[in-house]
């Protein structure tokens, strides 16, 4: 069980702690309003739309974990050269974080998920992007500037949406860079690479991408154990950390032959957007800093029952965290 001392402690080392985030940068915006009558031309509702707002989603919104946690992260990705990347660049410009590592691409449109919501309830999602494979040279482009910064990160992160910046290619280089330079890679995959990670510091599916990646369907605890330990063997990971929504977490940990049991905390879930974001990038944070793998695990896990208890993709407040680190430190005494 985490000690308040000990909270107290790694939440102080936050703030020395560098991680790159590369993957599939986006731009979440939002429709707000109210429905109050169908309309006369096919039989759907009519939003009336009170408010828009813009915010920084996939791996943009690891970053933005990290730097809410007072982490420093350093952005790997791609934007396209359009308004909506310019968007992401002011979103991440106005909390004060860098561009250094954002590639503009002629060829493609920045990733852009449009939420409709009337009042707590999501009605529709509008997707406007491009799945090819980023070329060559932007691909080049990205591993010079983590090769350059290599020495001064403590994780990297690999944020998969299947949105073309993770290619096998590009994964492999990061995999052997990292390992070469003992920094350790988080991984929060989709299924197009899901077996090109391997050796990586901690796996994060969730029980569909496994599902997906083993072909199987796994319908109960017996099954899942099974299969989380398989995948771990198959991807000669140092852990593997399965998200079970309601259920929690399991950690599979390398040389164990049970997983970690992790029960979930959120109270009240209004919105599991951007859960997985808060999970990889604290799970990250608090490794790099000095905490176990459970240790790291548990903490994310936290945070993780924080944000979904809120409407729309948000970034986990370092604050809030602590008090319910304390506050489940307390109820345990």
């Amino acid at each position: 069980m985490l000690s308040q001392t000990f909270i107290e402690s790694l939440a102080k080392a936050f703030s020395k702690a560098r991680i790159a985030v590369i993957g599939d940068l986006m731009l979440d915006r939002y429709l707000f309003g109210t429905v109050s009558r169908m309309s006369p031309e096919a039989p759907v509702p009519v939003l009336d739309i009170h408010r828009e707002e813009a915010r920084l989603g996939g791996a943009a919104n690891v970053g933005h974990n990290i730097h809410t946690l007072s982490a420093t992260p350093l952005l790997l990705g791609v934007v396209g050269n359009d308004s909506k990347g310019d968007r992401v660049r002011t979103l991440l410009h106005e909390i004060g974080l860098s561009t250094e590592g954002i590639i503009s691409d002629l060829d493609r449109p920045t990733t852009v998920k449009t939420r409709v919501v009337a009042g707590s309830q999501q009605m529709l999602r509008v997707d406007h992007e491009k799945k090819d494979p980023i070329s060559a040279n932007v691909e080049e482009k990205l591993f010079s500037i983590l090769n350059d910064q290599i020495e001064s990160l403590d994780g990297i992160i690999l944020e998969d949406y299947n949105k073309g910046v993770l290619s096998a290619g590009l994964i492999s280089r990061v995999c052997l860079l990292a390992q070469k330079n003992n920094v350790p890679i988080f991984v929060d995959p989709k299924h197009d690479n899901f077996f090109e990670y391997k050796s990586v510091c901690v796996f994060k599916p969730n029980k569909k991408e496994i599902e997906d990646a083993l072909r199987i369907k796994l319908s109960n605890d017996d099954q899942i154990i099974k299969a989380g330990l398989k995948l771990l063997d198959m991807l000669q990971a140092d852990n593997l950390l399965l998200t079970l929504s309601e259920k929690g977490m399991l950690l599979f940990e390398r040389g164990e032959s049970e997983p970690f049991s992790i029960p979930t905390t959120a109270r009240e879930v209004a919105d599991v957007s951007g859960a997985g974001d808060t999970v990889i990038a604290t799970l990250a944070v608090a490794k790099a800093c000095g905490a176990s793998v459970r240790e790291a695990a548990m903490i994310a896990n936290r945070a993780a029952g924080l944000v979904v208890e809120e409407l729309g993709i948000i970034p986990i407040d370092k604050q809030a965290l602590l008090e319910a680190l304390f506050e489940d430190v307390e109820t345990t005494r």
